[in-house]
């Protein structure tokens, strides 16, 4: 039986500053999105022990995943109302895994809250500078997704099931890839506007299989190589969660030119 087509469907024109569409299409539910992704999380903490490695984030263990993503969300508070208190570390807390569910818990619904009582249109500090607290909406739906998958990594190991059951979060493949295009029309600019790494010479032209929507990394001359993945894969080989042949990606065109695009750091 031939391979079933795509038919590609327009992809969504976000604007990174402020997370919202430009093009006149619907705006995707972020702050229930991004309580539902908190919850999950949440109720993930209890089951994984504090100590368990965290694969692909270095030398984290599930109590550093589970503090810096609360961290994260007082910091991201802060930032949307100006209040430059919230970016100190978080203590560590006591009480094992409920103590962790219990901290993440609260600076969750904090951040929503906050958000919420701000509004979209809010002035907020955002990575791009100035704009509106919306921003934050978008980022920390990302972050959360991101954080969901590495807490999923840790309880489940490794392993073609074990890989499967933690790519399954429970979010359609548009809400991977606007991830995806956070990271190429945000994160990697700003990486290199920062001197984190330095510009491609060649760009990368990304495709999501299963959505039929394409960006390019990078500026300057036509790509020299394409790379196809499924969204979830595409988005977590761009955060450095997967490896090409675990996110299902394809290459074509010039392999080294798709291999030192992907070296980065393409995300903080």
């Amino acid at each position: 039986m031939p391979a079933e087509r795509i038919t590609p469907r327009p992809r969504p024109v976000v604007d990174p500053r402020s997370g919202r569409r430009t093009d006149g299409g619907p705006e995707p539910d972020l702050p229930a999105l991004l309580a539902r992704l908190q919850e999950a999380f949440a109720a993930a903490v209890p089951g994984a022990a504090p100590d368990a490695r965290v694969p692909a984030c270095g030398d984290w263990r599930v109590r550093e995943l589970v503090t810096h993503l609360a961290g994260v969300h007082h910091w991201a508070a802060g930032m949307a109302v100006g209040d430059p208190s919230r970016s100190e570390e978080l203590p560590e807390p006591e009480g094992g895994p409920a103590g962790l569910a219990a901290l993440y818990r609260r600076h969750a619904g904090d951040l929503r809250t906050t958000l919420a009582t701000a509004g979209p249109d809010q002035q907020a500090r955002t990575l791009l500078g100035v704009g509106p607290a919306s921003f934050w909406w978008r980022r920390q739906v990302h972050e959360t997704l991101v954080h969901l998958h590495d807490l999923h990594a840790a309880r489940l190991g490794s392993g073609p099931a074990a890989l499967a059951a933690r790519l399954g979060v429970g979010v359609a493949p548009e809400v991977w890839a606007d991830c995806v295009d956070e990271v190429v029309t945000m994160f990697a600019p700003r990486q290199v506007r920062l001197g984190r790494t330095a510009p491609l010479t060649v760009p990368l032209r990304v495709v999501a299989a299963d959505l039929g929507w394409s960006w390019t990394l990078g500026e300057g001359p036509a790509p020299a190589a394409t790379l196809t993945a499924p969204a979830h894969g595409l988005a977590l080989l761009l955060w450095g969660r997967l490896e090409p042949a675990e996110a299902g990606a394809v290459v074509t065109g010039d392999a080294a030119a798709a291999e030192r695009a992907l070296a980065g750091p393409l995300v903080p």
